[in-house]
């Protein structure tokens, strides 16, 4: 695609017509004409890769929203109003600084470590497998509804060792409340976030309770009994942490498998050169991460005045680096940015699970499932074809499908 300069003032907008099946086309436009870009939201936005990766890698800078000392008002007032001005502030480790980040995560990677998540390929293989029969039996099949979402809530569920729940109604708490991940986001959707957080919580506290009283070999009662020098997660923290995995953990990975599967289809040359090749499932699966950015932006918070690309930045403010927008920069990727390639090399240098400290720490966790879902999903399927159109989530951040038909047959 090309990225020609324009003479018209860009501005960045999410909520333009198409953006939602198209944000790419106007990245490449952001990119090419203000690629540091201050928005009438009083937030900076960053376009580029190696703009995107040193503002992830620098240690100065905070995630915490109370270092915010630029508002945009509305949303602030908005968000008073609906959570209630002494609202708690969460401690999940998506939103504290270090000491406390640093602590919330060797606590929670103690129970989080490679040979866990590697023991979990037979139970994901199963739960990908049973849902693949259900759908080689009618011939037909909803990709985001069978496979996409139940997977990774399942896997997740048997990481922690939880109890039945109810699945569609956990999911559609986690849709409202990501959408506070959005830089732009409405009144009434910060209204069903706040409902939502606060059932999504009632629940979380219940299962804690039911778990400590009935310990296991899981996830779960390893996060209740981590422990270093003396050290544990509160229930609060231990509440916020699996809110953390259930919510940001469980929607980026609906969107890696569903989205990631249906970009295949589209380029089914693709999609056949990964059917001939299992070697590729994990270069495959890093350059779909590469490709949909199941995460599009992300966000820190300035705790000095700095200064990038000539643009200065006042302390207190909010700046979204675009990790979707990097991951298409052809000043990184070469001249074929745009286009899907399960043999590239380099992919793993991706931006969709973050950098720095922050660094996503169930990456292993989304690539291994990514990996048995969309190989074997392609394997088992060598004629699947999408068939309709797609509905889009018609988020900002957490850009995926929430409904892919297909026939398999």
């Amino acid at each position: 695609m090309s990225e020609a300069i324009t003479s018209e003032p860009l501005f960045y907008n999410p909520l333009q017509d198409g953006y939602t099946e198209d944000p790419w086309s106007h990245f490449g436009e952001m990119r090419a004409g203000d690629p540091v870009h201050h928005s009438p939201l009083e937030q900076w936005f960053l376009f580029r890769y190696d703009d995107v990766m040193a503002l992830l890698r620098d240690p100065s800078l905070s995630v915490d929203d109370a270092n915010l000392l630029v508002h945009n008002e509305e949303r602030l007032a908005a968000f008073e109003s609906a959570f209630g001005p002494d609202a708690e502030r969460s401690t999940s480790m998506l939103g504290v600084d270090a000491p406390d980040h640093t602590r919330l995560r060797r606590l929670v990677s103690k129970a989080f470590t490679p040979s866990s998540i590697a023991a979990l390929r037979p139970v994901i293989e199963d739960l990908v497998d049973t849902a693949l029969d259900a759908m080689d039996e009618r011939g037909t099949a909803e990709v985001v509804g069978e496979l996409a979402f139940p997977l990774p809530f399942d896997v997740i569920s048997v990481m922690l060792g939880m109890p039945e729940a109810d699945k569609d109604q956990i999911a559609k708490w986690s849709a409202a409340l990501v959408k506070t991940l959005d830089p732009i986001i409405t009144d009434e959707e910060v209204r069903e976030a706040a409902e939502a957080d606060t059932n999504m919580n009632a629940l979380l506290d219940e299962v804690i309770e039911w778990k400590r009283a009935n310990p296991a070999d899981d996830l779960l009662t390893a996060l209740i009994q981590a422990e270093e020098d003396g050290d544990r997660l509160t229930s609060r923290e231990l509440r916020d942490q699996i809110n953390l995995l259930f919510v940001a953990g469980h929607e980026t990975t609906v969107n890696l498998i569903g989205t990631g599967i249906y970009e295949l289809l589209r380029n089914p040359e693709q999609a056949q050169l990964l059917r001939d090749d299992p070697s590729l499932d994990v270069s495959a699966v890093d350059e779909l991460l590469r490709y949909v950015s199941p995460v599009q932006i992300s966000r820190r918070v300035t705790l000095k005045d700095i200064e990038i690309d000539g643009h200065h930045i006042a302390k207190g403010t909010g700046v979204f680096p675009v990790l979707a927008s990097a991951n298409r920069d052809a000043a990184k990727w070469g001249d074929d940015a745009e286009q899907l390639d399960v043999r590239r090399e380099g992919t793993g240098q991706h931006m969709s699970f973050g950098g720095g400290s922050h660094y996503c720490l169930g990456a292993s966790l989304a690539r291994l499932e990514g990996q048995v879902a969309v190989g074997r999903f392609l394997r088992r399927f060598p004629n699947a074809a999408i068939s309709g159109e797609p509905e889009w989530n018609g988020r900002i951040n957490l850009r995926g499908l929430d409904r892919l038909d297909v026939t398999v047959r």
